[in-house]
């Protein structure tokens, strides 16, 4: 039930801040719009921990602040490797052995690492990953462990 509930506010949140209008008529569509999906989502089953992680409500925002930065420094150094004659493309594939034991925490962090510029997950088993990267550099950010602890830290 809590997850229903959290689908209900999550959707009712975005309703209100993509209308930009708080005319009754747009509330009430708005509130039937969210119910209806709500209902239709609990009828078809589809809202549990995965679809809805409540769990990682308080923690995502400090992981996405952290994912920007990373994403930020990443497009800088794509920049610079493509504008300066001298940095060199150094490209490179690598398997990393993967500690996480949810399929959620799993795909977070493929997902990261394939929003990192310069660095592509490109296969995702049970136990491991196999990364593409553009420099060695950006294989070594990837094999240091610490976006991997960073995502362990969000489900616990």
């Amino acid at each position: 039930m809590r997850h229903t509930l959290s689908a209900f506010f999550l959707l009712s949140i975005i309703w209100i801040s993509n209308s930009g209008s708080f005319s009754p008529v747009l509330l009430s569509l708005g509130l039937i719009s969210v119910l209806f999906v709500v209902w239709l989502s609990h009828r078809m089953d589809v809202v549990d921990n995965e679809s809805q992680p409540v769990e990682l409500t308080l923690k995502l925002p400090s992981y996405y602040l952290w994912l920007f930065v990373k994403i930020l420094r990443g497009n800088i150094d794509v920049v610079k490797h493509i504008w300066s004659p001298n940095l060199k493309i150094s490209p490179c594939v690598a398997s990393f052995p993967i500690h996480h034991k949810n399929d959620m925490n799993r795909v977070i962090y493929a997902n990261s690492i394939t929003l990192t510029p310069g660095t592509i997950a490109i296969d995702l088993s049970d136990d491991r990953i196999i990364v593409h990267a553009l420099t060695t550099e950006s294989m070594d950010e990837v094999s240091s462990g610490e976006m991997d602890d960073r995502v362990a830290s969000l489900v616990k």
